[in-house]
């Protein structure tokens, strides 16, 4: 058994760093969330609504956000017309705790770690404002494909840039990514 903690001993760190931190924010991040009460939204959830409202802005100058007085979302109107509601987990925070996580266990150099995260996770944010604009011009566009594209395009794209920025932290930054000599 000891023979295999060694040969594992890398991975197994990996697999219990991956954990230990996705469980921590995780946890920070439901505590944040019980803070605001039952059938209140979040800060991030409203920022981010905000935030989409500029973005739809560019757009049409129409476009508008909401608070729904009897539960914790906010309806987004396009064009005079109720599009979608913002729930929290619209905001990106889950995503990011996965992808701060994923960082971490694969961690290098504090500086360059928390440079990254920072960024990273500022991009995601970003990215989904971004997402969930576009997402509502094209459902206002093209109200037949909805399921599609909030169920597998737009998850996909959130998704993937989550993987090419591990990918990135990888090859590039973590303690595990090659160091090439040059002549």
């Amino acid at each position: 058994m000891k023979k295999y903690f060694i040969l594992y001993k890398p991975f197994l760190f990996f697999l219990a760093t991956f954990f230990l931190t996705y469980i921590v924010l995780t946890f920070l991040y439901q505590e944040y969330l019980n803070s605001f009460g039952e059938n209140k939204l979040d800060a991030i959830t409203r920022l981010v609504g905000r935030n989409t409202k500029q973005v739809l802005q560019l757009f049409d100058h129409s476009a508008t956000v909401e608070d729904n007085k009897f539960e914790p979302y906010i309806k987004l109107f396009y064009n005079q017309k109720y599009m979608a509601r913002i729930i929290e987990g619209c905001n990106a925070i889950s995503v990011i705790i996965l992808f701060v996580s994923f960082v971490v266990a694969f961690s290098g150099k504090l500086k360059p770690t928390l440079l990254f995260i920072f960024g990273g996770s500022l991009f995601i944010y970003v990215l989904n404002v971004l997402r969930i604009g576009f997402l509502c011009v094209l459902m206002f566009n093209f109200p037949n494909q909805k399921q599609f594209l909030h169920g597998v395009l737009f998850p996909l794209f959130i998704y993937g840039v989550v993987f090419i920025l591990w990918l990135i932290w990888v090859n590039k930054f973590s303690k595990y990514a090659s160091k090439t000599i040059k002549k």
